[in-house]
């Protein structure tokens, strides 16, 4: 096969990491994934091979003791200030998984939030009525019905992101007479490095209340002025897929300096800053040439920065996150089968997959990279390079640009990408009515289906005659 470089970090060695031609590094892999004495790769104690036999492909693969180290983690880095965000990947059971591990959760649509108190409606974990108060509520254009279902609900924060928000509280609040305990969005003026369509601390974002426009003030001075909400809080969020911690650290200096004459003593929402949200967006690593810092040493120099600057401010609010990526990203992989395999000579191979674009669009929207090996020879190294490419009708639809094999991958094969359990399922769509695939979850060597496979009958339920 035609070979071509891993990625312009490998190539240029740029970024320590793990040999790109060898095999499959573990810790690009979940925690519980092992390599059998034939050479097959385990997750939860089970077979992928098995689960692809069993449940088919394109299938997501969670390792549930994954998702719940990760959990804890943050509930541990954060002193239980940690909300799950929600968009990196939900479904019923990942609502119930995350808040028995002492998670919040938040929420950035109506849909979202239906489906977390919808999945905790009858749980145990909900008996006593008190799980809508650890659901957070986003969005940067909250309808009036998104915020009528969250007020019903009683959700514990509502993340204002404008005045048109502002005013509908209030004009809701005319109607039923409920107060929200409510935190502002600010954008701090923090450029994060990483994609355009990611980077949201900057000025210019149509998220929040600008700093250095002066209207984050105005949003304050109106917002404590209110007798419609109660504002608890700032939040801020700088991007997603922020390898230097040293930037949302920074982002913790401008809000602190922001907030101390508006929370002071003498400010006009003095004593109210209960709550400091720095967000999410901390980073993983997708490829071998990466390396990316842990939830813990995330939360260790932020939790360190943000004491150092309440004490120097005289603000007391706790901080919380809001890790979604860092906790789902590496807990899953992707399995496909090979179909069509195109040498183009002198140039690449192309090996298209039953799934692509409508699993994974991340490649295709913000040209990110991933790597790939072949479950069944996971201990093998992997000194070929081919593209492989999704069966939708598009020629962006390329899954990794250049994907590591073992030699000889041949049609009908199961091959797989890691790092994909965040923004993946979340994200994907049923384009050219290719259904979204299946999702389990492995422990202990048992699999549960938590999403079952989309089907064209799903598709044609919406199509009114």
């Amino acid at each position: 096969m035609t070979t071509e470089p891993h990625s312009a970090a490998a190539a240029e060695g740029e970024v320590p990491g793990d040999d790109p031609s060898g095999p499959i590094p573990l810790r690009l892999l979940p925690d519980t994934a092992r390599v059998s004495g034939h050479g097959h790769l385990h997750i939860g104690g089970c077979d992928l091979v098995d689960l692809a036999a069993e449940f088919g492909t394109p299938l997501f693969v969670y390792d549930e003791a994954h998702l719940r180290a990760g959990c804890r983690k943050a509930v541990g880095a954060f002193d239980g200030g940690a909300a799950y965000a929600a968009k990196a990947f939900l479904c019923a059971a990942m609502a119930r998984l995350a808040i028995s591990e002492g998670m919040d959760i938040d929420v950035a649509s109506g849909g979202e939030l239906q489906t977390v108190l919808r999945a905790l409606g009858d749980d145990d974990a909900a008996a006593d009525g008190d799980v809508a108060q650890r659901v957070v509520l986003h969005g940067n254009n909250k309808s009036v019905a998104e915020l009528t279902m969250a007020r019903e609900a009683g959700v514990g924060r509502i993340v204002v992101d404008s005045f048109a928000e502002l005013d509908r509280l209030d004009e809701l609040h005319r109607a039923d007479g409920a107060v929200p305990r409510v935190l502002l969005r600010v954008t701090p003026g923090v450029r994060a490095e990483t994609h355009e369509y990611i980077s949201t601390g900057q000025a210019d974002s149509k998220f929040g209340f600008g700093i250095g426009q002066g209207v984050a003030i105005a949003a304050v001075e109106r917002a404590a002025a209110m007798s419609s909400i109660e504002l608890v809080g700032i939040h801020c969020h700088i991007g997603s897929q922020v390898f230097r911690v040293e930037s949302l650290a920074k982002a913790l200096d401008v809000v602190a300096e922001f907030a101390a004459p508006l929370f002071g003593e003498a400010g006009p929402a003095a004593g109210r800053l209960e709550e400091l949200s720095i967000g999410g967006g901390l980073g993983v690593a997708y490829v071998e040439s990466e390396q990316a810092p842990t939830i813990t040493e995330w939360g260790d120099v932020l939790s360190s920065r943000w004491a150092a600057l309440a004490r120097q401010h005289g603000l007391g609010a706790r901080l919380v996150a809001e890790p979604g990526r860092a906790i789902a990203a590496a807990a899953a992989v992707t399995l496909y089968t090979a179909g069509s395999i195109k040498e183009v000579p002198g140039v690449r191979t192309y090996v298209a997959v039953d799934g692509g674009y409508g699993d994974n669009p991340r490649p295709m929207l913000y040209g990110s990279d991933y790597t790939a090996f072949m479950p069944a020879r996971a201990g093998e190294p992997r000194p070929d390079r081919v593209r492989l490419v999704g069966k939708h009708c598009e020629s962006g639809d390329v899954i990794v640009r250049s994907a590591p094999m073992p030699a000889g991958l041949a049609p009908g094969d199961l091959v797989a990408t890691p790092v994909t359990g965040a923004y993946g399922y979340s994200m994907g769509a049923p384009y050219n009515r290719i259904g979204r695939p299946a999702v389990v979850f492995v422990g202990g060597g048992d699999a549960r289906l938590v999403i079952r496979r989309e089907t064209v009958d799903d598709m044609l339920a919406l199509d009114v005659r």
